[in-house]
């Protein structure tokens, strides 16, 4: 069935802000701490299967969402398989939210899709659990942030580091100040991981159903280098590995600065590109964005100065975390335990299960939307300056760039109808 011939629930869901402020669909799990939290899954490839696994040991996943049959299919054996039970599969996200016996939606599609799924998801009284980056531009995270607060839902952004140990043991350590007064943050992020060469645009094949993929990214011809895992090398769905590896290890350097809640007030960049141009996004690049008290944060690509993961400078040592990985110098600053009186922050041990604690209890999570919101902004703002090739200013308190219209304009794009906001 196509997208259009739903046209009447697509109204209703775009205009559904106003009449759900208080859903009239409210979650089995506010009736009971102990019963189980069921999830609904759109996208279910790549980071939608790991999505999908984790969440298959912790509760029951009801319906399952994928625009490719294939992996629709495969995604619906498993859950049938694992749990005895019967999960639907649709290819329009919509009839899932239709389901009034969801209480939650997991997001792992593209990234151009992020926002529409999750403020639809918000309107129709689902909590959500939304893959990184949260958006793919800043003007949609504001909006996704305001779909979760209207509408009280519970929204956990996937940036699973926060849910890590040795993230959360450095940042504590630099935020009770055993590094001194933080200078600078260092975040290495890889090349572009690019499968191949570049082949010819095609017809898109039978078990896909390419316009649904598009959504609201604008209408280009079929090509298989630019779907699935790929895709997030092409400007039109993603932001390259700013927006992949950036959007973890830039959350953890904001989680470590306190700046969960504001950003940086300046960005400027320099970028090198792919010589066949296979993909679109830089293949090396180096953002500096400076903060108001004058700290810098730096994410280097492909630059041996900057090591993969964060590194977090000060004026008596420095502390680098990575996954599976922590150093300190000098080694005293992490064989010192933390002390009742240093900063504890918020303690998650696993990502679902913490999103799965916060729907029953109504708390927000380890990584709330505001948060992946602002991560995520950092990111573009690092893509804005690289695609411009100029410095740009930057009001974090406003949410707006300042005396650059043509980089102003460039925090939001056009959706394509009928998938719009």
């Amino acid at each position: 069935m196509s997208i259009r011939a739903h046209s009447s629930r697509r109204q209703f869901l775009t205009a559904a802000t106003a009449t759900l402020a208080i859903p009239t669909i409210l979650p089995r799990s506010v009736f009971g701490a102990n019963e189980r939290v069921i999830t609904g899954h759109i996208g279910v490839r790549n980071q939608g299967t790991a999505n999908l696994n984790a969440f298959l040991k912790l509760t029951t996943p009801a319906a399952i969402c994928d625009v490719d049959t294939r992996f629709l299919g495969e995604a619906v054996e498993k859950v049938e398989k694992a749990h005895k039970n019967k999960c639907d599969g649709y290819d329009d996200y919509r009839k899932l939210l239709d389901r009034k016996d969801i209480d939650a939606v997991v997001i792992s599609t593209p990234d151009h899709w992020h926002a529409l799924m999750e403020i639809h998801a918000c309107q129709a009284g689902k909590d959500v659990y939304c893959e990184k980056p949260l958006s793919l531009t800043i003007s949609e995270g504001r909006k996704m942030v305001e779909a979760a607060r209207t509408n009280n839902r519970i929204v956990q952004t996937g940036s699973q580091q926060r849910s890590s140990p040795g993230f959360r043991e450095v940042c504590e350590l630099v935020r009770s100040g055993r590094i001194g007064k933080v200078q600078k943050v260092l975040v290495g992020i890889p090349e572009v991981n690019f499968d191949g060469k570049a082949v010819a645009d095609s017809t898109p094949p039978p078990h896909l159903n390419y316009d649904r993929w598009l959504g609201p990214a604008p209408l280009r011809p079929y090509n298989s280098k630019h779907v699935h895992y790929l895709f997030r090398f092409f400007w039109d769905y993603s932001g390259g590995q700013m927006t992949n590896f950036g959007a973890h290890n830039i959350d953890i350097a904001q989680w470590g600065l306190g700046t969960d809640d504001t950003g940086p007030i300046a960005t400027e960049a320099t970028a090198t590109y792919d010589p066949e141009h296979k993909f679109e996004v830089p293949n090396s690049c180096r953002v500096t964005h400076t903060y108001a008290n004058g700290v810098t944060l730096i994410i280097g690509q492909a630059q041996k100065d900057i090591p993969g993961g964060t590194t977090f400078t000060g004026s008596e040592g420095t502390l680098y975390v990575d996954r599976g990985k922590k150093k300190s110098t000098p080694s005293t600053i992490l064989e010192t335990p933390l002390s009742a009186s240093d900063v504890h922050l918020y303690e998650s041990t696993n990502h679902y299960q913490n999103f799965l604690d916060s729907v029953k209890s109504r708390k927000k999570p380890v990584c709330d939307v505001e948060i992946g919101h602002r991560s995520a902004t950092i990111c573009h703002l690092g893509n804005i300056a690289i695609r411009l090739g100029r410095k740009i200013q930057w009001d974090p308190a406003a949410e707006r760039i300042v005396g650059d219209d043509e980089a102003a304009a460039m925090v939001s794009r056009p959706h394509r109808a009928p998938y719009t906001i």
